[in-house]
């Protein structure tokens, strides 16, 4: 395995010889500018390692860790409009910098650009890669629409809420890392197992970012905190509250839940309190805790070598450790 630096400069430089803006411009600029704000490149890094962990050359998952990586940046791209985002890493996201109209067809295509990646495969590799792929866009596609529900309804549950982000966020993490471990040829128990690894780091790193969201300085987030509370999202914050809250507290949240101000900064303000108060931020942080550990766990039964074990576990807790 190499260090996290080098699989990054390699992405990179393999998103920059892809870099081609045709016509009409108006679809493929916005394209290149949501892949040019970069971020940590997260999962296809872990594309990359994988391969590197059973023995493969990570080069040769350079094409299927750029379908992960632009499939993921699609689903940002619908998101952000769905939730009327204003920002995305720091910057504008591509609706508000061209328009709502622009940012369907560019995440449109999107899509269709990441298949485009695995034809780069053998035909029994390709089939692999593309049936992991399928699967794994449906449930993103279904965590996302739990997550609308949710928003709607009063009596979402913390075990409704932990398979919408698991389908929203974890199944692309464990296919990014199963996907390299696909090209790699390795064993399927070994490949499964390596998905199992991050699935149960993908839903920690999304109870990470929910908490975040809600107390998470702006300036290193690269969102907009609060984002979630104004959109009255049923997080795990939110259910913790629920749960441990006063009837008093119940009545105060669940009120705060139901209006949406022109001014959200007195809502934000309040919602974050009872988070505090009620005991439910401590409690996301311990179910962070324990779902990075339970991802740590299944490295264990893995058939590789103790120090890539040891360096997957340092990736991983190297990742969970985005400061608020």
């Amino acid at each position: 395995m190499q260090p996290l630096a080098s699989y990054q400069q390699l992405i990179a430089d393999y998103f920059e010889s892809l870099a081609v803006i045709k016509e009409p411009r108006n679809l493929y600029e916005p394209i290149q500018y949501i892949l040019s704000l970069g971020g940590k490149r997260m999962r296809p890094v872990l594309t990359l390692m994988a391969t590197d962990v059973f023995d493969g050359d990570c080069k040769k998952a350079l094409a299927a860790a750029t379908a992960v990586e632009v499939f993921h940046n699609f689903s940002l791209v619908h998101d952000d409009i769905m939730d009327d985002a204003p920002l995305r890493r720091g910057n504008e996201t591509v609706h508000e910098k061209w328009n709502v109209n622009t940012g369907i067809l560019s995440g449109d295509a999107m899509l269709i650009l990441a298949y485009q990646h695995f034809e780069a495969y053998e035909p029994e590799i390709f089939l692999e890669l593309a049936k992991l792929f399928s699967k794994t866009a449906i449930e993103v596609c279904e965590g996302q629409q739990y997550d609308v529900d949710f928003e709607t309804r009063d009596d979402v549950t913390l075990d409704e809420y932990l398979k919408m982000i698991e389908y929203k966020t974890a199944v692309l993490v464990g296919a990014a890392l199963k996907m390299g471990a696909i090209v790699a040829g390795t064993s399927a128990e070994n490949a499964n197992l390596i998905y199992d690894f991050g699935r149960n780091l993908g839903i920690a790193f999304q109870l990470q970012d929910d908490y975040l969201d809600a107390f998470g300085d702006p300036a290193t987030f690269g969102k907009q905190v609060g984002g979630d509370i104004i959109e009255n999202k049923k997080t795990y914050l939110y259910l913790k509250a629920l749960e441990f809250a006063s009837p008093n507290e119940r009545e105060q949240l669940a009120h705060l839940f139901s209006i949406q101000p022109a001014d959200n900064t007195d809502k934000i303000h309040s919602v974050k309190e009872l988070f505090v108060s009620t005991g439910a931020a401590a409690a996301t942080q311990e179910a962070i805790k324990n779902f990075t550990f339970k991802s740590f766990e299944t490295l264990a039964q893995m058939d590789i070598h103790e120090d890539k074990k040891a360096m997957l576990q340092a990736f991983g807790e190297k990742l969970m450790n985005r400061k608020v």
